[in-house]
């Protein structure tokens, strides 16, 4: 029996990743760890609140007496880490919880997993021989791209905000518990994830609520920066592929293969949003505003997928088009 810890299970990506893996493996028992912050919603699992294998456990990653006894009392076997603080902009007006999370907190989970996992370096005690501890990260830590090119598992670091370089740092502690210790780990690059539970600070988000409320909708800069968008369920069938057949010490990146600017997605809600709930007079698209561009904001990003494509069987069922309609349904209804 796998006893999987999934910390900031309530958050976005998470909380789609513990309704999708149980609903593979409905054996598995999942223990979401959560702070609950501004951006984790215990409501995010309403779909198995009630489920048998399903425990939720409120608590701080940076904390190792709670961290270490959350694996005591479940004999924890696996970990896959979500946990982050992720909003670039709060990165910049208060960068110090991004250390304490991302670095500091990955820290604690590596450190405890060690100790609770093995006897020494490299030398597994018996009950944890396949235990294995799967790393969230972001594209971001790439850096920014020119007009051409794509990220691959090979691209040199070069973090551009306080986020990224948080979540960098907590990559290559992942890396040197392999290198250093033998621990089972594998990291995952995603690109810009979309879909049902995102918070609402986030891009497509904050389109799709201003524009039903008649307000504003803020773009940064000239809206011409360039994301690689990921279907969230995307996301996680590409994370679970990774989590059972991806090598020990591998990367591999998960993206869309969907660039769009920030203009060409405001451009699309407006559009899709003009003709599920039409205006009495004028385009959704009216209220698309230009704001001041944010602090070291990063051109493009882009992610080349081929290396979990061809090595473990994984690809993008969604495109941006099919995705967007699914995503923008959901939250008329979380809006309307």
């Amino acid at each position: 029996m796998r006893n999987i810890l999934i910390t900031g299970g309530a958050g976005f990506i998470g909380s789609n990743f513990i309704v999708h893996i149980l609903g593979k493996y409905p054996e598995y028992n999942i223990i979401n760890f959560d702070l609950l912050t501004y951006a984790g919603n215990e409501d995010n699992l309403e779909e198995v609140l009630n489920h048998p294998n399903y425990i939720f456990e409120k608590g701080d990653i940076s904390c190792r007496d709670t961290v270490s006894n959350i694996f005591l009392k479940y004999k924890i076997t696996d970990v896959i880490n979500f946990a982050a603080e992720s909003h670039v902009d709060n990165s910049i007006s208060g960068p110090e919880a991004f250390v304490k999370t991302n670095v500091n907190g990955t820290f604690i989970l590596l450190d405890v997993a060690r100790n609770f996992w093995q006897d020494s370096p490299f030398k597994y005690k018996n009950e944890f021989s396949n235990s294995r501890f799967l790393h969230i990260s972001t594209d971001e830590v790439y850096g920014t791209l020119g007009e051409e090119g794509l990220f691959t598992e090979t691209t040199p670091y070069a973090p551009n905000s306080p986020y990224s370089a948080s979540k960098a740092s907590s990559d290559m502690l992942v890396r040197s518990y392999f290198h250093t210790y033998g621990l089972n780990v594998v990291t995952t690059n995603c690109s810009n994830n979309y879909g049902p539970k995102q918070h609402d600070e986030k891009l497509i988000p904050t389109i799709i609520r201003n524009a039903l409320a008649g307000n504003k909708i803020p773009i940064y800069g000239d809206g011409k920066n360039i994301r690689d968008w990921l279907y969230v369920l995307d996301h996680c069938t590409g994370i679970l592929k990774a989590f059972h057949q991806g090598l020990a010490g591998e990367t591999y990146n998960i993206g869309g293969k969907n660039e769009r600017t920030n203009n060409q997605i405001a451009d699309a809600i407006c559009r899709i949003l003009d003709d599920k709930l039409p205006l009495k007079s004028g385009s959704y698209s009216d209220l698309i505003s230009y704001v001041e561009d944010r602090h070291g904001h990063d051109k493009r990003y882009a992610i080349d997928a081929s290396k979990i494509e061809n090595d473990l069987g994984w690809k993008a069922e969604e495109n941006f088009d099919s995705g967007i309609i699914k995503t923008i349904d959901w939250y008329i209804k979380k809006y309307n």
